[in-house]
Protein backbone atom coordinates (compact mmCIF):
# COMPACT_ATOMS: atom_id res chain seq x y z
CA UNK A 1 0.00 0.00 0.00
CA UNK A 2 1.46 3.32 -1.01
CA UNK A 3 2.15 5.87 1.69
CA UNK A 4 0.98 9.44 1.46
CA UNK A 5 3.98 11.76 1.37
CA UNK A 6 3.93 14.68 3.84
CA UNK A 7 3.51 18.12 2.35
CA UNK A 8 2.53 16.87 -1.08
CA UNK A 9 -0.99 16.77 -2.46
CA UNK A 10 -1.89 13.68 -4.46
CA UNK A 11 -3.06 14.16 -8.05
CA UNK A 12 -6.83 14.44 -8.06
CA UNK A 13 -8.45 11.21 -9.13
CA UNK A 14 -11.06 11.32 -11.86
CA UNK A 15 -14.23 9.55 -10.77
CA UNK A 16 -16.98 9.23 -13.36
CA UNK A 17 -20.49 7.94 -12.76
CA UNK A 18 -20.85 4.41 -14.13
CA UNK A 19 -22.38 4.08 -17.59
CA UNK A 20 -25.09 1.74 -16.30
CA UNK A 21 -26.67 3.99 -13.65
CA UNK A 22 -30.11 3.56 -15.21
CA UNK A 23 -29.91 -0.24 -14.87
CA UNK A 24 -28.03 -0.54 -11.58
CA UNK A 25 -29.55 -2.58 -8.77
CA UNK A 26 -30.47 0.12 -6.29
CA UNK A 27 -31.59 -1.71 -3.18
CA UNK A 28 -31.42 0.36 -0.02
CA UNK A 29 -28.07 0.61 1.73
CA UNK A 30 -28.50 1.22 5.46
CA UNK A 31 -25.31 2.64 6.96
CA UNK A 32 -24.59 2.65 10.68
CA UNK A 33 -21.49 3.98 12.38
CA UNK A 34 -20.24 2.19 15.49
CA UNK A 35 -21.00 3.58 18.94
CA UNK A 36 -18.80 5.91 20.94
CA UNK A 37 -15.26 4.99 21.96
CA UNK A 38 -12.88 6.91 24.21
CA UNK A 39 -10.91 7.89 21.12
CA UNK A 40 -13.91 9.06 19.10
CA UNK A 41 -15.05 11.13 22.08
CA UNK A 42 -11.61 12.77 22.20
CA UNK A 43 -11.48 13.37 18.44
CA UNK A 44 -8.52 11.04 17.93
CA UNK A 45 -8.14 9.42 14.51
CA UNK A 46 -8.94 5.76 15.09
CA UNK A 47 -8.01 3.57 12.17
CA UNK A 48 -6.75 0.08 12.91
CA UNK A 49 -6.29 0.48 16.68
CA UNK A 50 -8.85 -1.90 18.17
CA UNK A 51 -10.40 0.25 20.88
CA UNK A 52 -13.61 -0.92 22.62
CA UNK A 53 -16.89 0.89 23.00
CA UNK A 54 -17.44 3.01 26.07
CA UNK A 55 -20.43 2.32 28.30
CA UNK A 56 -22.18 5.13 26.42
CA UNK A 57 -21.20 3.52 23.13
CA UNK A 58 -22.79 0.25 24.24
CA UNK A 59 -25.98 2.10 25.18
CA UNK A 60 -25.97 3.73 21.76
CA UNK A 61 -25.59 0.34 20.05
CA UNK A 62 -28.60 -1.04 21.90
CA UNK A 63 -30.64 2.05 20.90
CA UNK A 64 -29.55 1.55 17.29
CA UNK A 65 -30.83 -2.00 17.48
CA UNK A 66 -34.20 -0.78 18.71
CA UNK A 67 -34.35 1.60 15.76
CA UNK A 68 -33.66 -1.24 13.33
CA UNK A 69 -36.03 -3.73 14.95
CA UNK A 70 -38.37 -5.26 12.40
CA UNK A 71 -36.30 -4.39 9.32
CA UNK A 72 -35.45 -7.51 7.34
CA UNK A 73 -32.03 -7.23 5.76
CA UNK A 74 -30.85 -9.43 2.93
CA UNK A 75 -27.26 -8.96 4.09
CA UNK A 76 -25.55 -7.54 7.18
CA UNK A 77 -21.88 -6.65 6.84
CA UNK A 78 -19.64 -5.26 9.55
CA UNK A 79 -16.04 -4.27 9.99
CA UNK A 80 -14.11 -6.89 12.01
CA UNK A 81 -12.75 -4.22 14.38
CA UNK A 82 -14.17 -4.60 17.89
CA UNK A 83 -16.01 -1.28 18.05
CA UNK A 84 -18.03 -2.10 14.92
CA UNK A 85 -18.43 -5.79 15.66
CA UNK A 86 -19.63 -5.09 19.21
CA UNK A 87 -22.07 -2.48 17.91
CA UNK A 88 -23.52 -5.11 15.57
CA UNK A 89 -23.80 -7.63 18.39
CA UNK A 90 -25.52 -5.24 20.80
CA UNK A 91 -27.86 -4.12 18.03
CA UNK A 92 -29.01 -7.72 17.68
CA UNK A 93 -27.19 -8.80 14.53
CA UNK A 94 -24.63 -11.17 16.05
CA UNK A 95 -26.14 -14.18 14.25
CA UNK A 96 -26.69 -12.45 10.91
CA UNK A 97 -23.56 -10.34 10.54
CA UNK A 98 -20.71 -11.19 8.20
CA UNK A 99 -17.28 -9.66 8.77
CA UNK A 100 -15.75 -7.80 5.84
CA UNK A 101 -12.21 -6.44 6.13
CA UNK A 102 -12.93 -3.96 3.36
CA UNK A 103 -15.20 -2.12 5.83
CA UNK A 104 -12.29 -1.36 8.17
CA UNK A 105 -11.63 2.31 8.82
CA UNK A 106 -9.19 4.35 6.76
CA UNK A 107 -5.60 3.52 7.70
CA UNK A 108 -4.27 6.73 9.26
CA UNK A 109 -0.66 5.53 9.34
CA UNK A 110 1.54 7.97 11.27
CA UNK A 111 -1.51 10.02 12.23
CA UNK A 112 -3.16 7.17 14.13
CA UNK A 113 -4.33 8.33 17.55
CA UNK A 114 -3.74 12.01 16.81
CA UNK A 115 -6.39 14.71 16.70
CA UNK A 116 -6.80 17.00 13.69
CA UNK A 117 -5.45 19.89 15.77
CA UNK A 118 -2.29 17.93 16.60
CA UNK A 119 -1.76 16.98 12.96
CA UNK A 120 -2.23 20.55 11.76
CA UNK A 121 0.38 21.80 14.19
CA UNK A 122 2.80 19.71 12.15
CA UNK A 123 1.12 20.25 8.76
CA UNK A 124 -1.06 23.37 8.82
CA UNK A 125 -2.54 22.72 5.37
CA UNK A 126 -3.25 19.02 5.90
CA UNK A 127 -6.50 17.71 4.45
CA UNK A 128 -7.30 14.02 4.85
CA UNK A 129 -9.55 13.97 1.79
CA UNK A 130 -6.82 15.45 -0.41
CA UNK A 131 -3.57 14.28 1.18
CA UNK A 132 -4.25 10.96 2.88
CA UNK A 133 -1.92 9.89 5.67
CA UNK A 134 1.83 9.13 5.60
CA UNK A 135 2.37 5.45 6.16
CA UNK A 136 -1.35 4.84 5.70
CA UNK A 137 -3.97 5.21 3.00
CA UNK A 138 -5.15 7.85 0.61
CA UNK A 139 -8.89 8.32 0.25
CA UNK A 140 -8.61 6.87 -3.26
CA UNK A 141 -7.17 3.67 -1.78
CA UNK A 142 -9.95 3.53 0.82
CA UNK A 143 -12.47 4.10 -1.97
CA UNK A 144 -11.19 1.03 -3.80
CA UNK A 145 -12.14 -1.03 -0.74
CA UNK A 146 -15.50 0.72 -0.56
CA UNK A 147 -16.14 -0.17 -4.20
CA UNK A 148 -15.68 -3.87 -3.41
CA UNK A 149 -18.18 -3.63 -0.56
CA UNK A 150 -20.58 -1.74 -2.80
CA UNK A 151 -20.42 -4.44 -5.47
CA UNK A 152 -21.15 -7.09 -2.85
CA UNK A 153 -24.06 -5.07 -1.45
CA UNK A 154 -25.55 -4.31 -4.87
CA UNK A 155 -25.60 -8.05 -5.65
CA UNK A 156 -27.97 -8.71 -2.72
CA UNK A 157 -31.69 -9.04 -3.22
CA UNK A 158 -33.02 -6.61 -0.62
CA UNK A 159 -31.87 -3.95 1.82
CA UNK A 160 -28.31 -4.25 3.14
CA UNK A 161 -27.02 -3.07 6.51
CA UNK A 162 -23.39 -1.98 6.81
CA UNK A 163 -21.95 -1.31 10.27
CA UNK A 164 -18.63 0.45 10.09
CA UNK A 165 -16.64 3.60 10.70
CA UNK A 166 -16.72 7.33 10.07
CA UNK A 167 -14.41 8.16 7.17
CA UNK A 168 -14.80 4.84 5.37
CA UNK A 169 -18.60 5.06 5.53
CA UNK A 170 -18.51 8.64 4.22
CA UNK A 171 -16.30 7.46 1.36
CA UNK A 172 -18.61 4.51 0.71
CA UNK A 173 -21.70 6.74 0.61
CA UNK A 174 -20.03 9.06 -1.88
CA UNK A 175 -19.30 6.19 -4.23
CA UNK A 176 -22.77 4.68 -3.73
CA UNK A 177 -24.12 8.05 -4.90
CA UNK A 178 -21.71 7.90 -7.89
CA UNK A 179 -19.81 10.91 -6.53
CA UNK A 180 -16.05 11.30 -6.15
CA UNK A 181 -14.82 9.87 -2.83
CA UNK A 182 -13.74 13.24 -1.51
CA UNK A 183 -17.37 14.36 -1.44
CA UNK A 184 -17.33 12.53 1.88
CA UNK A 185 -15.86 15.70 3.41
CA UNK A 186 -19.41 17.12 3.24
CA UNK A 187 -21.04 14.13 4.97
CA UNK A 188 -20.50 14.50 8.72
CA UNK A 189 -21.24 11.27 10.57
CA UNK A 190 -21.75 10.81 14.31
CA UNK A 191 -21.33 7.64 16.41
CA UNK A 192 -24.25 5.19 16.23
CA UNK A 193 -26.03 7.31 13.62
CA UNK A 194 -28.13 5.82 10.85
CA UNK A 195 -28.10 6.78 7.17
CA UNK A 196 -29.80 5.36 4.08
CA UNK A 197 -28.73 5.50 0.46
CA UNK A 198 -31.71 4.62 -1.69
CA UNK A 199 -32.89 5.91 -5.02
CA UNK A 200 -35.17 8.37 -6.74
CA UNK A 201 -36.19 8.16 -10.40
CA UNK A 202 -33.72 5.30 -10.97
CA UNK A 203 -30.76 7.27 -9.62
CA UNK A 204 -28.96 6.78 -6.29
CA UNK A 205 -30.18 9.27 -3.69
CA UNK A 206 -29.77 10.04 -0.01
CA UNK A 207 -32.94 9.11 1.85
CA UNK A 208 -31.56 9.70 5.35
CA UNK A 209 -28.26 10.96 6.70
CA UNK A 210 -26.60 11.03 10.15
CA UNK A 211 -29.88 10.50 11.97
CA UNK A 212 -29.44 9.97 15.71
CA UNK A 213 -33.04 10.47 16.86
CA UNK A 214 -33.02 6.94 18.32
CA UNK A 215 -30.28 8.00 20.74
CA UNK A 216 -32.42 10.86 22.03
CA UNK A 217 -35.49 8.61 22.29
CA UNK A 218 -33.56 6.08 24.38
CA UNK A 219 -32.87 8.73 27.01
CA UNK A 220 -36.53 9.50 27.64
Amino acid sequence: MGAAAPGRAHPRETWAAPDNVATMRLGELWLARHGETAWSRAGRHTGRTDVPLTAEGERQAVALGERLRGVEFALVLTSPLERARRTAELAGFDAAMQLDEDLMEVDYGEYEGRTSAEIRRMRPDWDLWRDGCPGGETIAQAAARAERVLARARASDGPVLLIGHGHLTRTFASRALTLAPDHGRHLALDPASLSIVGSEHAAPALRLWNDASHLLASRR
